[in-house]
Parts: C-alpha cells; sequence; structure tokens
C-alpha cells in the first residue's frame, strides 16, 4: 500500500513538474511572436538620439519592446548609422534596455 502511494505521489509531482514546463515555454514563445520589428516605432526617439537629449517615456516604452529587433535594424544599412551611434547607446541606456551585442 505505502508504494502503490508513493508511486501516485511520485506520477502526480511529474505531471506537475511537466505542465509547468510547459506553461512557461509556451509563454516564452507568445512573448517572442508578439514582437513585430518595425523601425518606425523608434522615431518617437529621434530627438533623444540626434540632439542628446533626454529620452521621453514613449520613447523608453518602444525602445524596450524594440530590443529584440535592434540587432536586425544595425545591419540595414540605412537604420545603422541612426541606430548603432553613441548617443542611440545613450538612450537605451537611460532607458534601461541594454544594448545588444551583434
Amino acid at each position: 500500500m505505502k508504494v502503490q502511494l508513493y508511486s501516485a505521489a511520485v506520477v502526480v509531482a511529474t505531471l506537475l513538474l511537466v505542465m509547468v514546463m510547459v506553461m512557461v515555454m509556451g509563454e516564452g514563445q507568445v512573448a517572442m511572436a508578439a514582437v513585430t520589428c518595425s523601425p518606425v516605432q523608434l522615431s518617437s526617439c529621434a530627438n533623444a538620439i540626434i540632439s542628446s537629449s533626454p529620452p521621453s517615456e514613449l520613447c523608453c516604452t518602444k525602445i524596450r519592446e524594440q530590443a529584440p529587433c535592434l540587432c536586425q535594424y544595425m545591419r540595414d544599412p540605412t537604420l545603422s548609422k541612426f541606430i548603432n551611434t553613441p548617443n542611440a547607446r545613450k538612450v537605451a541606456a537611460s532607458c534601461g534596455t541594454p544594448f545588444p551585442k551583434c
């Protein structure tokens, strides 16, 4: 009887662990899929990047949203001259967004 209870407890614990792992993995995929790379979304940061003025809250929100796309933008010759600059790095840092190493 004790062996059966122990076996049932192990099975239940294993199933719960698997369910939690599936839920966590699913959330990560949803979060990654939700990002639509659009450099236009960073237009609110243009003034801060060009003039070295502090970024607005909207700019910081957009940088955080577009952070997974920054490497893609830096590989684009048209965008890299704006994105891959010391001022852009300062704006990202002041928004608390780590600048990627691509």
